[in-house]
């Protein structure tokens, strides 16, 4: 039977140092960013500031220094991703590309491949999104439908994928697409390609969420063509892949951090009231964070030692969303304020944001029932 492996991490002092860095540059680039804007988190997109973090060599800093990396620590970039998640940064523009795009092109991608798009993400200059999920299939990715269809050259792609992310602004995505069909062996027959978003035959659909915002795409492949070297990694290997590129995608600070502000803004408002029961809640939510903080530093010191951290970084993933889903509604108990988009407090203001936003948080990067199957097999017990 299985277990989860949590080991205790200390930062290094390099990492440490590296956190004053950061918080000194946000300080001057954010410096006039309100709450409200700061609550997006790591959906906030803003394409310059993405490049600001490209020159200071803070997108793709663990990558080899031959690709526009800089050879820098896993914990280094979780320091880094922590600080950026904290203070509400706009990252969405490389986030996704630096996350797993970039680490999935360094595993499997060919030469040409990552001389090709990794400089360019290192310096904020490229945007990525993920095509996986689809049209009726809920998310179970093996019952991917869309159709990968050998032709002189390279590809042909036809079929939907939908809840694509960032889609409408991606220069590239990695999708996921069936080249052979067996109902016996539906884990075989999947491969992965990097697909240019201004190819013909592509069109990219809005999809508007709760909260009023465009985050989300429903994208109609028609006989899309992809060249041979556009393929990621092997033919028929993409469930292995794209499993592998989700634990990069679960792992990370931004699987409890997502409503940070609105903690933030409940401290704010505690400090100038004299309430002890008030102080026990926030106590409370502060233990939940830096507990969900040490579980993820540890998946963080798997990855520096190579180690594979699906598991735990499951459990991270879904331990974090029960969290950050409880709080606009432990906002709403503790104080009276009336969540409003229209000319409120600050603290009004976030908690309506994420009020509408938090319900998608046990979605996206695999759904509560998809990762508890993940921890159950881990533990051996399916």
């Amino acid at each position: 039977m299985g277990f989860f492996n949590f080991e205790p991490l200390t930062l290094p002092p390099e990492a440490e140092q590296l956190r004053q860095e950061v918080r000194d540059f946000l300080d001057e680039a954010m410096a006039d960013m309100r709450p409200v804007d700061r609550a997006f988190n790591w959906m906030g997109r803003d394409a310059e500031f993405s490049r600001k973090l490209g020159r200071k060599g803070w997108i793709g800093m663990t990558w080899p220094k031959q690709f526009g990396g800089q050879e820098r620590t896993f914990l280094e970039r979780y320091v880094l991703s922590e600080e950026l998640l904290a203070a509400g940064a706009p990252v969405a523009a490389h986030w996704i590309a630096d996350r797993q795009s970039g680490p999935m092109i360094i595993s499997v991608g060919t030469d040409e491949q990552r001389e090709f798009f990794l400089p360019k993400i290192a310096a904020g200059e490229m945007s990525f999104c993920i095509g996986m999920s689809e049209p009726d299939s809920g998310s179970d990715l093996a019952a991917t439908r869309s159709k990968a269809e050998k032709v002189d050259g390279g590809w042909k792609l036809s079929g939907t994928k939908v809840w694509t992310s960032g889609a409408h602004e991606a220069d590239y995505m990695i999708g996921l697409f069936r080249n052979e069909a067996n109902p016996e062996k539906k884990h075989e027959g999947l491969t992965q390609f990097l697909i240019d978003m201004k190819s013909d035959g592509l069109t990219i659909r809005p999809i508007i969420n709760l909260a009023g915002q465009h985050h989300f795409n429903e994208c109609v492949f028609d006989e899309v063509f992809v060249p041979d070297t556009r393929v990621v990694g092997k033919v028929g290997n993409g469930w292995k892949q794209v499993t592998s590129e989700l634990a990069f995608e679960r792992s990370g600070p931004e699987r409890y951090l997502s409503c940070i502000q609105l903690i933030i803004e409940m401290i704010r408002l505690a400090k100038d009231r004299d309430d002890p029961s008030l102080n026990e809640e926030l106590g409370r939510m502060t233990a939940h964070v830096m507990t969900l903080r040490r579980m993820s530093l540890a998946v963080a010191g798997k990855l520096q030692r190579g180690e594979n951290p699906a598991l735990e970084a499951s459990v991270v993933k879904d331990v974090g969303g029960v969290f950050e889903q409880s709080l606009p509604e432990i906002a709403q108990r503790l104080f009276e304020d009336e969540p409003t988009l229209m000319d409120g407090t600050d603290f009004q203001e976030v908690l309506a944001f994420l009020m509408q936003e938090a319900p998608s948080f046990s979605l996206r990067g695999g759904t509560r029932e998809i990762l508890r199957g993940i921890i159950a097999r881990g533990l051996g017990l399916r």
